[in-house]
């Protein structure tokens, strides 16, 4: 199905339901594909036609919503751009994309401007009369392009974690499978109101929030940028159903809370039905600390990547304490799944091997990067390189990314086990653990730490805590003391610039 098809359907079931929620704007499902159809003739007026490429870099604005869909019924690509890069990194999304114009919140717009001079921004947030916003109250609707779901609609950019970020070239097809998978495997209604508050750029907001609720009619409320107590005023006010963040979004507002004296039992959580969180799975105790604090087992941690949509498996409530730490044990109804040990067959309990997934959400492949694209796929499956142990039940527990495994002596190291040995120091308030080539052992150890108390931390120290908690081969043999380790917005590592630094020293 074509996206544009999607939001048609629905606005033919009920074109007078509340679609989308911003503060005081509320625009009903008829409206929003009015300002979408407006939005493509916007689109058309500078020059866009089927095809071409657009980047949408925005806070979590209506403006993002109308360009997208205006996008996706003229049958342009987009692409959308993190709010929170440099200019540079701009310039790298504009080009690499091959994006021909762009949408842009008008606080961004210097940056963006700086990065991509040579396409044309369109403001909105803004009410200057060359605006987006301008253009688009006075444009007249388009006619929807003639195109099948096949047609590319979306670029994702990889969160660049182990080398520069990757294009992964969805089609209307694969999104729209994303949003029937999502509601299948979580149950969504018409009467479901979900807030977006996690960057709307993000695969996981645009992909698993923003289109299945347009599939199934519901509700989408967006505040322009997370906050640890507005957030969880919004959801009383708005009656949410449904909340999407990564773990530091519970955990932030529980700590916020108690630093401002706030009685976190006083937020009104009642509508809520579920609670999802992605980006990394929780430990046992901050899931007992969650489930106290929000009244609720209702947690359901989605594990996927932007090459599949985002999809791919997921943890459910009934086994967040029981098997906490773990992303769940099978695919996504609708996806496939294989952990693949380095023979090339399956691992079974107690084995450790690669998640492979396969399904129809796949990206069709790496934009202009052939030789990524080989790389990670086998046939129809795409390989993650994500690391993953089976315990006794079949459960999936990641032990590292494939990149970020070390052979020291002829004995694999897994950097996520190290990092969580080393992090349990009471000095240390950071870790990263990379590899670093050495001529006699073949890889040795190196910790990047930053530490709690801002004085240094000798590499013998450290030895010696971990002598009694990990295997000599697997400890330490340098650390490097930084202020601060480089992460992406999702709060991921940024492990090619660590590897770098190390590579250079």
């Amino acid at each position: 199905m074509k996206l544009g098809t999607m939001l048609d359907s629905t606005v033919l079931r009920d074109p007078e339901k509340e679609a989308l929620v911003y503060g005081d704007e509320r625009y009903t499902y008829a409206e929003l594909r009015d300002r979408a159809l407006r939005a493509a003739r916007v689109l058309e007026n500078n020059g866009i036609v089927a095809g071409d490429t657009i980047g949408i870099m925005t806070f979590n604005v209506p403006g993002f919503v109308f360009a997208a869909f205006g996008a996706w019924y003229l049958g342009a690509i987009v692409v959308p751009v993190n709010h929170k890069i440099q200019a540079p990194e701009v310039k790298y999304t504009i080009d690499h994309s091959g994006a021909k114009f762009g949408i842009v919140s008008a606080e961004l717009a210097e940056t963006a401007r700086a990065g991509a001079p040579d396409i044309t921004w369109l403001e909105t947030e803004s009410a200057a009369p060359s605006s987006f916003d301008s253009q688009l109250e006075a444009a007249e609707p388009a006619e929807p392009g003639d195109f099948t779901d096949e047609h590319v609609a979306q670029i994702l950019y990889t969160s660049g974690t182990t080398s520069a970020p990757k294009g992964c070239v969805h089609s209307h097809r694969n999104i729209s499978q994303v949003a029937t998978l999502i509601n299948l495997n979580m149950g969504y209604h018409s009467d479901d109101r979900y807030l977006i508050c996690m960057p709307i750029w993000h695969s996981a907001p645009l992909n698993i929030s923003l289109v299945p609720t347009v599939l199934t009619g519901g509700t989408i409320v967006l505040q322009r940028a997370f906050h640890p107590v507005d957030s969880m005023a919004i959801i009383a006010e708005e009656k949410i159903t449904t909340f999407f963040g990564p773990t530091i979004a519970y955990v932030a507002p529980v700590m916020t809370a108690k630093k401002l004296a706030i009685e976190f039992s006083d937020y009104d959580f009642s509508s809520i039905r579920r609670w999802n969180y992605g980006g990394a799975p929780i430990d046992r105790s901050t899931a007992a600390m969650l489930i106290d604090a929000y009244g609720t087992d209702q947690f359901f941690n989605l594990f996927g990547m932007s090459e599949m949509g985002p999809t791919g498996c997921m943890l459910r409530p009934e086994d967040q304490l029981r098997k906490a730490g773990s992303i769940g044990r099978t695919a996504m109804i609708g996806n496939a799944m294989r952990v693949v040990k380095a023979d090339g067959t399956d691992a079974g309990p107690g084995e450790t091997g690669e998640i492979w997934f396969t399904g129809d959400t796949r990206m069709r492949e790496y934009l202009n990067n052939p030789e990524a694209t080989r790389a990670a796929f086998e046939g129809d499956w795409y390989k993650s390189g994500d690391i993953a142990k089976l315990d006794e039940d079949g459960y999936l527990f990641i032990v590292d990314r494939s990149k970020d495994v070390m052979i020291v002596g002829g004995e694999n190291v897994y950097s996520l086990e190290v990092e969580e040995a080393i992090i349990a120091h009471e000095r240390v308030a950071d870790v990263a653990v990379v590899a670093k080539p050495d001529a006699e052992w073949g890889d040795k150890v190196v910790a990047f730490i930053t530490t709690a108390d801002g004085r240094p931390f000798d590499v013998e120290e450290l030895r010696d805590y971990l002598g009694d908690k990990l295997a000599r081969y697997k400890l330490p043999r340098e650390v490097i003391i930084t202020e601060e380790l480089p992460r992406n917005p999702s709060g991921k590592l940024l492990k090619h610039k660590l590897r770098g630094e190390v590579a250079a020293g």
